[in-house]
């Protein structure tokens, strides 16, 4: 029997640091990233504003015509949309926001998990977003759940936009931050909570590195062996 791929789903809120520990879990590993955030962005950009309030049969048309992909190995594993990388432009804040809206339509829900875990199917991942281990991979037999004090999440946030020269405001980053945990924790669809079996870390006063580290450690445990 063929070994079945293996999947660490990074569950947690905005700027509870998943996707930089979920990039140096999957570089230890040995085995692909997958940014299910980037995927709504990737979803939002291309939609755009609004697009939330489209008709069901013109959301799915549009929808229907687009796919997505992996390519590449270990944590340099590229997410493709219809061909092409997702570029920086996702990660502007009215984009996380379309984002969101988008989040909360069963359609677009339903699409993107058909979309992730076909990827999972293919490939040994480590799998960051909101709903991981609660609806996509509720099998995964690893699963955490990243936490954070809001305040410091902003902060992150902030840094990080910094690094990439994307202008912002710490204010209303935070009170952004708010929204989001507010539309994400109360949406009726897969709303954002850890699974039952999930380990939950509170990355407060810990570094990307350190809190890698704790998961790496605890996967590695049961002697599981990553197969890309």
């Amino acid at each position: 029997m063929d070994e079945q791929p293996l999947v660490v789903t990074l569950d947690g809120p905005a700027g509870s640091g998943k996707t930089t520990v979920a990039k140096l879990v999957a570089a230890q590993l040995g085995i692909a990233y997958l940014d299910s955030g980037a995927m709504f962005r990737g979803l939002a950009y291309v939609l755009g504003e609004n697009s939330w309030d489209w008709p069901e049969k013109r959301l799915q048309s549009v929808l229907s015509e687009l796919s997505f992909e992996l390519v590449g190995r270990s944590a340099e594993a590229e997410l493709l949309l219809n061909g092409r990388p997702l570029g920086e432009d996702i990660r502007q804040e009215n984009v996380g926001m379309w984002a969101s809206h988008l989040a909360k339509i069963k359609l677009v829900r339903e699409h993107l998990k058909a979309a992730q875990q076909m990827l999972g199917a293919q490939r040994s991942l480590v799998a960051e977003g909101r709903d991981m281990g609660t609806v996509i991979f509720p099998r995964a037999k690893h699963k955490f759940f990243l936490e954070a004090r809001p305040e410091e999440r902003a902060k992150r946030r902030f840094r990080q936009l910094q690094e990439m020269g994307v202008a912002a405001d710490l204010l209303e980053l935070t009170e952004n931050l708010h929204l989001r945990d507010e539309q994400d924790r109360n949406r009726a669809l897969a709303p954002l909570k850890p699974a039952e079996d999930a380990v939950i870390v509170d990355t407060t006063g810990m570094n990307a590195n350190q809190v890698a580290e704790t998961i790496i450690a605890r996967v590695l445990a049961d002697g599981t062996v990553a197969h890309a």
